[in-house]
C-alpha cells in the first residue's frame, strides 16, 4: 500500500480504515482543549477536509503553536471512523511535519466570511478559499468536458493562431503585437507607421476569435473545435468584460443553421449535466453560499428543450410585452441584456436560440437569408446571463462573401485567404462561439466574470 494520499482518495475509499497514511495539506481551521487538537486539513482535491485528531501531549507545544489556518503540514497517522458529525473519517496523528507556517498576524485569511471583492484583491491567496476552490475545480471539469463531448462525436481539435492579422469580428478593439522599440518607431513618409519592418513584416494582433481560421480545417477535416484564448481591447470595467478570456469555437462543414442550433443545444445540456454528475459538492456549496436556484436552474436547462425563434419574432414580443427598458426596441437594433433576459427569465421562463438576425448588424460572414435583410445567426440565451453562445451558417458563396467584404470595407490583403476557401470545393458549413467564463458564470452561479477566471485581466489590472 502506498503511503501518501490525496483527501479525494481518502473520502472515496472507504477501505482505508485502519489503514496508517500520509497526508499532505494545509490547515483549513484548527480547535484546540488542554489535551487534544482537532485540525482541518484541505489539499484543494476535493471539497472535503479531513479532520485530524491530535493529541497534544505527544507534540511538541512549538509545532502546535504554528499549525494555524493557512499553514502547510504533513500528517502521518491512522484513519478511523469519525465519532463527530459531518464526516466519516478522521486521522489520529502520530507524526507532524511543519512545511511553511502561516503567521496568524498577516495571513489576510486567517478568518472566514471575506467579501469577493477583497479576495479579489489578494487573488494570488483566493485560490485557497472554499469558494474558489469550488469555482476552479469546477473550472477544470468544464474544460475537460468540453473535449471529452467533442472527441466522443470525432470532432478534432485545432490550436488557432493566437498572433493574428485579421480582425474576425470587425470590431477593431485589438491588441497589437510588436517588436518595435517604442521609442523609436519608424514611419513612412506619410507619417504612418511602416510595419513592413516589424517582425511579421505586417500589422499584427491578439486573437479575438479562432472562427475564421478554424473554418479552413473544416473544410477539409469536416468537423473541428478550438478552444484557446481569445483578446479584446475594450476599456470596459463591467462585471461581465475581461480583456483576456477563453473561447470554445467549433465549426462543420456540410451543417446548416439547424443542425448549428441542434449541436449547440445538446452541447450546453452536456456540459451542464457533467457539472451536476461530477461537480456536486462544489455546486451543492455555492448553491447554499450564494444562489439559492442555483442547482434548479441546472438542472432545468437539462431537462427542457430550449425554445426557438426569430429575431422578429422575438421582437413582436418584445414590442408587446409593455414593458419599458432602458434601451427602446424597434426592429433592427441590436439586443441588449435587458431584452435577452425579459425573454429567457419572464416571457418564455425557459432558455432560447434567437436566428434570423438582421444583416446589418451581423458580422460580414454569415449566410444571407433570400429576404435580403437577414442572416442565418443564432444566440443562445440563459437565464442570468442572456447571450452565451452566439453563431451562424457562413456564406459559402464567393460572390455573396465579396460583395458584403466590399460593402463592410474590410481590405481584400487581410482576407484573400479567407475568400479564396469559396473558390475550391465551397461547401455549406456552420459554426458558433462559446465564451468559457460566460460557461462558468452560469454553472457556478457567480456574479462577476473576474471571479470564473484564475488571473483576470482588466483595464488597468495585470498584477501578475
Amino acid at each position: 500500500m502506498k503511503a501518501k494520499y490525496r483527501i479525494l482518495e481518502v473520502v472515496n475509499t472507504p477501505s482505508l480504515v485502519g489503514k496508517t497514511i500520509t497526508i499532505n495539506a494545509w490547515v483549513r481551521t484548527k480547535r484546540e482543549s488542554k489535551n487534544v487538537a482537532f485540525v482541518a486539513l484541505n489539499d484543494g482535491t476535493v471539497f472535503d477536509n479531513l479532520q485530524v485528531v491530535i493529541d497534544v501531549q505527544k507534540f511538541d507545544e512549538e509545532l502546535l503553536k504554528n499549525i494555524s489556518t493557512g499553514a502547510g503540514v504533513g500528517v502521518t497517522g491512522k484513519l478511523v471512523e469519525s465519532q463527530g458529525k459531518g464526516q466519516a473519517l478522521e486521522m489520529v496523528a502520530d507524526s507532524i511535519v511543519l512545511y511553511g507556517p502561516a503567521d496568524p498576524t498577516t495571513y489576510p485569511l486567517q478568518k472566514k466570511g471575506h467579501s469577493l471583492e477583497f479576495l479579489r484583491e489578494i487573488a494570488h491567496l483566493r485560490f485557497r478559499t472554499n469558494t474558489f476552490g469550488a469555482v476552479f475545480r469546477i473550472r477544470h471539469h468544464m474544460a475537460f468536458a468540453i473535449h471529452q463531448f467533442f472527441d466522443n462525436k470525432s470532432f478534432k481539435y485545432l490550436h488557432a493562431p493566437i498572433i493574428t492579422g485579421s480582425d474576425a469580428e470587425g470590431a477593431g478593439e485589438m491588441f497589437h503585437v510588436t517588436n518595435f522599440d517604442l521609442d523609436h518607431i519608424p514611419r513612412t513618409e506619410d507619417g504612418k507607421i511602416n510595419f513592413s519592418e516589424d517582425f511579421f513584416g505586417k500589422e499584427t494582433n491578439l486573437t479575438v476569435s479562432g472562427q475564421l481560421e478554424g473554418e479552413l480545417a473544416a473544410l477539409a477535416l469536416s468537423e473541428i473545435y478550438t478552444f484557446g484564448p481569445t483578446f479584446r481591447a475594450e476599456n470596459s470595467n463591467t462585471s461581465r468584460h475581461l480583456a483576456e478570456f477563453w473561447m470554445i469555437e467549433p465549426e462543420m462543414a456540410f451543417y446548416d443553421i439547424t443542425d448549428n442550433m441542434d449541436l449547440a443545444e445538446e452541447f450546453l445540456k452536456y456540459l451542464v449535466n457533467y457539472a451536476l454528475q461530477n461537480c456536486r459538492k462544489d455546486l451543492q456549496f455555492l448553491n447554499d453560499m450564494y444562489d439559492k436556484e442555483l442547482i434548479n436552474r441546472l438542472e432545468r436547462v437539462v431537462q427542457t428543450p430550449f425554445v426557438r425563434l426569430t429575431y422578429s419574432q422575438a421582437m413582436d414580443v418584445l414590442l408587446q410585452s409593455g414593458k419599458k427598458f432602458e434601451f427602446p426596441v424597434k426592429w433592427g437594433v441590436d439586443l441588449q441584456s435587458e431584452h435577452e433576459r425579459f425573454l429567457v427569465e419572464e416571457h418564455f421562463k425557459n432558455s432560447v436560440i434567437l436566428t434570423d438576425y438582421p444583416r446589418e448588424i451581423k458580422a460580414f460572414y454569415m449566410k444571407q437569408n433570400d429576404d435580403g435583410k437577414t442572416v442565418k445567426a443564432m444566440d443562445v440565451l440563459f437565464p442570468q446571463i442572456g447571450e452565451i453562445i452566439g453563431g451562424s451558417q457562413r456564406e459559402e458563396d464567393y460572390d455573396k462573401l465579396l460583395a458584403r467584404i466590399n460593402e463592410m470595407g474590410i481590405p481584400h490583403k487581410d482576407m484573400w485567404w479567407y475568400l479564396e476557401t469559396r473558390k475550391f470545393g465551397s461547401v455549406p458549413h456552420s459554426g458558433f462561439g462559446l465564451g468559457f467564463e460566460r460557461l462558468l458564470l452560469f454553472v457556478t452561479g457567480m456574479k462577476n466574470i473576474r471571479d470564473v477566471i484564475p488571473f483576470p485581466r482588466t483595464p488597468q489590472n495585470a498584477e501578475f
